[in-house]
């Protein structure tokens, strides 16, 4: 190995090693707090002034990092952030945290992975690794960054070191931390995957080595394709079974009983979050520039897409039956959040319901504990409270998120009728 490889596995058996966070997000922050709990310095790096002036006051913006944890790091002198990029020039290690969302053609938007690249082929000098973390697809550390880094006249594997480790965090799962969930890692050379891997050693349980960065980068894309298209293989078994009058709950249930050959998934609103709704787009993209069409992934992602819209009638037909059209009815939404008890909205169907019903002319509540201001593009409501009087004001509700602390017995028993989404409630007796 060259001497500044040498000099990085010696700060990683020693903690002396400065690790720079750019992005102080999702997954920027908990890694921070775990990297200052192996006893490493980290300085955080974010464009969002009121994110950084947090962080150095000892506060969280995260649900899943708890504001003692940040506020510890802080005091012990071991976490600051900063929206300084000229300090890129500090850390021995970076890892690169930034959101990697779709444009509205669905093609991969990279621009904050450019931007932050830039930051650092600025400051980039003899002796550091950067690991990029945010999702993307396959190729995008060699083909886009390694040039990029190598303008400055170093060479890769020897003055500095590249790598990919794809991010693996699951909002509100209180099992699987960034600690304890295995971590793939993947490098331009053998000696950037081993740098990586020493560093991270001492704050992940389990490292995962694979032997390029396009390896590393097509796990994530896998991991979230493979939920993506069963999800969307389950969700239209439920309009299956809704055609053919059969309970699609039932069936599940008992195909689960199988001990071999079945992975147990249940329908729903949609598909939220960062990864699920994204991930797949990725591949499916970087394999149209190569001539190839990945139709079953896409058919997947066309299926859940419609999952909103395949509820909203189901609201629709409720309310029929009723004797009210969609038009002046109030319609309660239940749940805002992606995912069971947290307050990430990002992605989730539940906001194209709403605006599916408000086009449709319906007046438009909702409820949700953790998220008590909906803002996001032509929506922008509050939560109200589920009290006898505004459940009893609803013509109909809709059940998207099913909340640990949401009552759905009192919802049913106040509400004329009730889509549920999510099966929350129980199923009516044979």
């Amino acid at each position: 190995m060259s001497a500044p490889a040498d000099a990085l596995l010696a700060k990683a058996r020693d903690r002396s090693a400065l690790f720079g966070i750019v992005g102080l997000g999702y997954v920027g922050l908990p890694l921070a707090v775990e990297l200052t709990r192996a006893g490493y310095r980290v300085l955080g790096f974010d464009v969002n002034q009121a994110v950084v002036d947090l962080v150095n006051a000892g506060r969280s913006h995260i649900q899943d990092v708890p504001a003692a944890a940040v506020a510890r790091a802080v005091t012990e002198g071991k976490f600051s952030a900063t929206t300084d990029l000229t300090r890129l020039t500090e850390p021995d290690a970076i890892a690169i945290c930034v959101p990697t969302p779709l444009s509205k053609t669905k093609d991969p938007d990279v621009s904050y992975v450019l931007s932050a690249t830039e930051s650092v082929k600025r400051a980039l000098r003899r002796g550091q690794l950067v690991i990029l973390e945010s999702t993307t697809y396959p190729g995008t550390t060699r083909e886009l960054m390694l040039p990029a880094l190598q303008s400055t006249g170093l060479t890769v594997g020897q003055d500095f070191f590249l790598a990919f480790s794809p991010e693996r965090v699951d909002p509100g799962n209180p099992r699987w931390n960034t600690r304890n969930t295995p971590k793939v890692v993947g490098g331009i050379t053998e000696t950037c995957r081993s740098v990586t891997m020493a560093l991270y050693q001492p704050a992940i349980e389990t490292l995962v080595p694979v032997t390029s960065t396009e390896a590393a980068e097509l796990v994530k894309i896998l991991e979230n394709t493979f939920r993506s298209v069963n999800i969307g293989l389950v969700n239209e078994m439920a309009i299956v079974c809704d055609k053919l009058g059969v309970d699609v709950w039932e069936v599940i249930d008992a195909a689960a009983t199988k001990p071999f050959g079945f992975m147990k998934f249940t329908p729903g609103p949609g598909v939220g979050g960062h990864c699920i709704p994204l991930d797949p787009h990725y591949l499916a993209w970087k394999m149209r520039t190569l001539n190839y069409r990945t139709r079953f992934i896409e058919l997947a992602g066309e299926i859940n897409a419609e999952m909103p819209e395949y509820w909203v009638a189901q609201v629709v037909a409720q309310l029929n039956e009723q004797g009210k059209a969609a038009r002046g009815s109030t319609v309660l939404v239940v749940g805002v959040a992606y995912k069971k008890d947290i307050d990430d909205i990002r992605e989730s169907p539940a906001i194209d319901i709403i605006r599916l019903l408000q086009q449709r002319g319906a007046m438009v509540v909702y409820h949700d504990p953790f998220v008590p201001h909906l803002k996001e593009d032509t929506v922008d409501l509050r939560s109200v409270p589920l009290t006898p009087a505004q459940l009893g004001a609803a013509d109909c509700a809709i059940i998207v998120t099913d909340h640990s602390a949401v009552d759905y017995a009192l919802v049913a028993r106040h509400v004329r009728r009730v889509v549920d989404t999510r099966h929350v409630l129980p199923r009516p007796s044979a």
